[in-house]
């Protein structure tokens, strides 16, 4: 066994120490239920990255223990740092704990110095994404999570109280939960936001930047990447790195975005007291740092421009992209430009109505745009317009109330999130404090739903701790002395 190994199963010998003297996971409190002769779950996650894996281990150790987490994607491929996420490390500083859940021995830094020792983590910088990846692989296989891969929920209904839900994949057929948590990170509730431009353009000449690109098959091409936050210069980079023959990035600000205004700002007050704002501070805050706009990583940055086959066009918005033969027509604001194929760093839309197994309830789920902003409040920018207005525990509200009230039991936990709640369920600073406020308040509805068979179980409760030999009743002699 090597040093490595070693470490690692010390830490987790550790960690499982650390676990049972805290007395976790807590025991099991909710009443089994069953629909149709099956068992019904009291949590399930769809989605199995970092939020979703963060959220079944809050839940199992909370003591809720009938979970199960949906992931579409095969093990180890969740979420996307693998997969559509191109940048070489992460954004976050490597000391953030991240889902650790306030235990030391769970945070990566106490995985990576179990292997490779103090002197390699002073030496690390930004943790490379695929390590990240083999931590919160690590992360699902220390605390056992109950993870089922190659499923896709490809519908959401209600039946009575309980959720439905609609399975392909691996795993098929219909199953019921109390409750649902949808951990569908970056995409939240809708997709890819695509630009009206795009409309009707053969998507042999341009791609998404979280579709699954094959940039070999554009070596030598000329590129354009549309915008300057930091998915558009990792896939930028990654064309350059692939042979692409030029890449331009087609940049709409007249400068680049230099500031991180919130990491400036970010401290435990941000965490914890952006949700208790008044709505105008919420979108003042939002809009804000929207406006500004957050600038992409300055080694992200780096690793395009040292390409001398790379340009970047600033101050020029895309008026109109024509179809040709053999590729792409541009008219910018600087005038036409001609590619052989185009990335869309756009980002994506929380416009749930597209989403077919959100068809049932998408009707139903209030947005900010109903009725939560104001005009006072600043300009009505779409993307936050359409943000979902979600309770305390992230759960949606009704846009007509008692219209589909087992909407309360649907919980909002991603991206979609951040206006209502502040970045604490997509990112990965805050995500621990995320699934405290998520499951404390998943507990208290399941308790309080059950609060008649708690009664009863108080009741019914006779485990009696004085055997009745503890003591001697001395009311007959008081009587005698009285007596007397």
């Amino acid at each position: 066994m090597t040093n490595a190994a070693d470490g690692l199963a010390a830490l987790e010998a550790q960690l499982q120490q650390d676990l049972e003297y805290l007395e976790l996971p807590a025991k099991s409190w909710v009443p089994a239920r069953t629909q149709d002769g099956a068992p019904v779950r009291d949590v399930v996650v769809i989605g199995a990255g970092m939020c979703g894996l963060a959220a079944l281990a809050k839940l199992q150790l909370t003591g809720i223990s009938n979970v199960v987490a949906y992931d579409a994607a095969p093990a180890g491929l969740e979420g996307p740092w693998v997969t559509f996420a191109r940048m070489e490390t992460l954004r976050s500083p490597k000391t953030l704990h991240g889902p650790a859940l306030g235990m030391a021995q769970l945070t990566f830094r106490a995985w990576f110095t179990a292997q490779w020792g103090k002197e390699a983590w002073q030496e690390l910088d930004k943790i490379p994404k695929a390590q990240w990846m083999d931590y919160l692989i690590w992360y699902r296989k220390v605390l056992n999570l109950p993870v089922r891969n190659n499923v896709r929920v490809t519908i959401i209904t209600f039946e009575g109280e309980l959720i439905a839900l609609d399975l392909s994949g691996a795993e098929t057929g219909r199953i019921y939960t109390r409750r649902l948590v949808l951990a569908t990170g970056r995409s939240g509730l809708g997709g890819f936001a695509v630009p009206d431009f795009l409309q009707g353009i053969d998507r042999k000449f341009w791609a998404h930047s979280a579709d699954d690109i094959d940039f070999a098959a554009l070596q030598g091409k000329r590129i354009a990447v549309i915008g300057a936050g930091a998915s558009s210069m990792d896939n930028a980079a990654t064309a350059l790195e692939n042979g692409a023959g030029a890449v331009d990035l087609l940049i709409r600000r007249p400068q680049m975005p230099r500031i991180n205004k919130m990491t400036g700002i970010g401290s435990q007050g941000v965490v914890h007291g952006m949700y208790q704002l008044p709505d105008a501070w919420k979108w003042k805050f939002v809009d804000y740092t929207a406006t500004t706009q957050t600038p992409p990583p300055r080694s992200s940055t780096l690793r395009v421009s040292r390409h001398a086959n790379a340009r970047f066009f600033l101050n020029c918005g895309i008026k109109a992209v024509k179809q040709q033969a053999e590729g792409l027509l541009i008219e910018t604001t600087q005038g036409a430009l001609r590619y052989d194929f185009l990335i869309a760093a756009t980002g994506f839309s929380n416009d749930f109505h597209g989403r077919p197994e959100f068809a049932a309830i998408a009707p139903h789920i209030r947005s900010w745009r109903d009725g939560r902003y104001q005009p006072e409040m600043g300009a009505p920018r779409a993307n936050l317009l359409e943000a979902p207005d979600l309770g305390p525990a992230f759960e949606f509200r009704e846009l007509t109330p008692g219209a589909c009230p087992g909407l309360a039991h649907i919980h909002c936990f991603n991206d979609a999130a951040m206006l209502t709640h502040g970045k604490v369920s997509g990112d990965i600073p805050a995500v621990s404090a995320g699934v405290d406020r998520l499951v404390r308040g998943i507990s208290a509805s399941l308790f309080a739903e059950d609060v008649e068979q708690h009664y009863a179980n108080l009741q019914a409760f006779d485990t009696p701790e004085l055997q009745g030999d503890e003591w001697v009743d001395s009311t007959p002699l008081l009587n005698q002395e009285n007596a007397q």
